[in-house]
């Protein structure tokens, strides 16, 4: 099926703010569906989409892939006023969409010498996707997969560490790209531009000290000032260097864009002068990861269910499945979220498990086999990875499924 949001804001009415009516209203819609399933609301999913737009205030929005992996999903987004193009996170994975979607950004680098040759075999795919590198190094892979006079000009664009260097933490962010310094971005874009079969179409940035990081976590209002303290040192700083960085490099070639940021970082980024366009996807679907931010607060578009198949004691039953625990650094924030029926947990020695997952709470002794228990995923496009289609839940009723990646036998990374 093809899926179409709605082109103007949604109206003010939020469904997801009773927690309770609103789970229940899925579980009632899925009724006829047997789990293990993905879901995604459509109203949810819709008021996400022009409220990420909202918060970047005109600023365009390069919709990333990773958190999402689902085509029709992404289609449908791209659809939408203030959105445009694609944040890959493989180069296969932006050849396969670049069949249907004219501007994809590799927003890593790639050392996929299969992945190159393709996109150096015809001058389509080399006129849609640009490829991301942050050193010589990936200059000299592409050449010797494919010789410079024996394919069409590879598009590439500079990727600027964005991370932050702080006099008490040290480096906060993530281990990227080495370029931290506009003269290591203008040496870079030096050899780039000297170098023949490339052509330096642009720039990236992710501070995901500021997009990634929860600046009012549930429970720890002191963390969340100091978070809140050095997401502004850290903006202040980035936008000073970005800026220079971006002046040296448009010096020596015309950019085509300069992306920056992520969901949580929408507004700052978005009033960056140096920057052309932001970049999000995970606050499309609103993970939990997202719970524990000041400034905004996605609705739960996606979740899972479970089923209950066991009942080892009276005041406990056993979902089938549940461990799709999420990438980053091991804690409880990386487990899914029970959400529905309110006042289930988890059992601390087992948490979510492989092939099955114990719950207790007073609902557990009113579950009977084969009801459903309803998770949030840590992280949004893992979720996609798990099941072969997201139901599309409308109101009362499911209104479709979307293939993800993996229902398209397709599994990039």
């Amino acid at each position: 099926m093809t899926l179409a949001l709605q082109v103007s804001a949604p109206s003010s009415a939020r469904p997801w703010e009773d927690a309770d009516a609103y789970w229940s209203a899925m579980n009632a819609a899925t009724a006829a569906l047997d789990p293990v399933f993905g879901a995604v609301n459509l109203a949810a999913l819709s008021y996400n989409a022009h409220d990420l737009a909202r918060r970047a205030n005109g600023v365009p929005i390069r919709v990333a892939s990773k958190s999402v992996r689902c085509r029709g999903v992404l289609d449908a987004v791209l659809a939408l006023p203030g959105y445009h193009g694609v944040l890959a996170y493989t180069l296969a994975e932006a050849l396969w969409l670049a069949e249907t979607i004219d501007d994809v950004v590799v927003g890593y680098p790639t050392a996929d010498r299969s992945a190159i040759a393709a996109l150096a075999a015809s001058p389509e795919p080399a006129s849609r996707v640009t490829i991301m590198i942050d050193s010589v190094d990936h200059l000299d892979l592409v050449d010797a997969v494919v010789a410079p006079g024996k394919r069409p000009d590879i598009r590439v664009a500079i990727e600027l560490d964005s991370s932050f260097k702080s006099r008490l933490l040290g480096h906060v962010g993530v281990w990227r790209s080495p370029v931290h310094r506009a003269e290591q971005a203008r040496a870079l874009a030096e050899a780039v531009v000297a170098r023949r079969g490339f052509r330096l179409v642009g720039m990236m940035g992710y501070e995901a000290q500021i997009a990634g990081l929860g600046n009012a976590p549930k429970g720890s209002p002191l963390r969340g000032a100091m978070v809140r303290a050095l997401q502004r040192s850290s903006m202040a700083e980035l936008l000073e260097r970005r800026a220079a960085a971006v002046a040296a490099v448009s010096g020596l070639a015309p950019l085509e864009f300069v992306n920056g940021g992520g969901t949580g970082s929408l507004e700052a980024t978005g009033a960056d002068g140096s920057v052309t366009e932001v970049a999000a996807g995970s606050g499309l679907f609103g993970p939990h990861l997202f719970d524990n931010y000041a400034h905004f607060t996605p609705a739960p578009a996606a979740a899972f269910a479970l089923p209950v198949v066991r009942r080892p004691a009276p005041d406990r039953v056993t979902l089938l499945g549940g461990g799709w625990i999420a990438s980053g650094p091991p804690g409880l924030d990386r487990l899914p979220q029970v959400v529905w029926p309110a006042g289930l947990k988890m059992v601390p020695r087992e948490m979510a498990g492989e092939v099955q997952t114990p719950v207790v709470g007073e609902p557990a002794t009113r579950l009977r086999l084969g009801d459903r228990v309803w998770l949030r995923h840590t992280k949004a496009g893992e979720l996609s990875e798990h099941v072969n289609e997201l139901h599309l839940i409308d109101g009362d009723t499911v209104a479709g499924a979307l293939p993800t990646y993996r229902g398209e036998g397709k599994a990039f990374l």
